[in-house]
């Protein structure tokens, strides 16, 4: 496996931090990752899933978001809506510097960016989301008793995996005017949907509610041993195993 470790700009112009993996044979294809909400580029389900798609000869860029790990900005101006402008970044780096991404996997929230931003990456021919809310606006519930705290005086700090963040009033507003649902009923692109029924994180219920939004090709796996953030390396192994085999027809040297 090769590693470029890499830096774009994001959406203000900010450096973003990026890391590609990439076979040591010609990839078949190339794929962006987004990771979880709060999570960094080397979360062990990004690092893990990236890694095994190598074995597949598929290259892996994955980043962090504004604000994130070793990305420039401040993570309390960013929302939603840039994350998504940072996605469409990436994969305009990704074009530039390798080739256009033709897999989009999203993680969590990040599950629910690259269903946004799908449409603005037109070589894209395959999205798979794994443990993705339906709606950006079930980020707030991770916020608890302060989204009163925020609303009344703006903003708030929140403990977020045992990390305190800011969080601003603009956040929840983007994320509430967010409309996902019509936005994945126009996909082009062929989608695979992968939650667990364990999940005590997001409800499987997401799951259901975005494979019927979108139309055909369209498949569902279930993680049924699973948590959220596929800790154990056996579930991140096995998704990127079914990501591989199932992304073959349709995204193999498509460009």
């Amino acid at each position: 496996m090769k590693v470029d470790r890499v830096t774009f700009s994001g959406r203000e112009g900010q450096k973003l931090a990026a890391r590609l993996d990439a076979p040591d044979e010609e990839p078949h294809a190339y794929a962006l990752f987004a990771h979880c909400f709060t999570c960094g580029k080397d979360v062990f389900a990004a690092s893990r899933i990236a890694q095994r798609l190598t074995e597949h000869r598929i290259a892996v860029l994955r980043f962090d978001f504004t604000g994130i790990g070793a990305s420039e900005g401040e993570f309390a101006n960013t929302n939603f809506s840039s994350n998504v402008a940072d996605l469409i970044a990436a994969a305009a780096h990704l074009r530039q510097a390798y080739k256009p991404p033709a897999l989009l996997i999203g993680h969590s929230l990040g599950g629910a960016a690259v269903l946004a931003a799908a449409s603005e990456v037109p070589e894209s021919t395959a999205v798979v989301t794994i443990s993705a809310p339906s709606d950006p606006g079930h980020v707030a519930g991770l916020f608890g008793d302060r989204v009163p705290e925020i609303e009344a005086k703006g903003e708030a700090e929140v403990l977020l995996a045992g990390r305190p963040f800011k969080i601003k009033r603009q956040f929840l507003i983007d994320a509430a005017e967010q409309n996902l649902a019509s936005k994945i009923a126009r996909l082009r692109q062929a989608l695979l949907v992968m939650h667990s029924p364990r999940d005590t994180t997001v409800d499987i219920a997401n799951a259901t509610r975005i494979f019927t939004a979108a139309k055909h090709p369209k498949s569902f796996v279930s993680l049924d041993h699973a948590d959220h953030l596929l800790s154990a390396r056996r579930d991140a192994v096995y998704a990127a195993n079914v990501i591989a085999a199932w992304a073959e027809p349709y995204a193999w040297n498509v460009v």
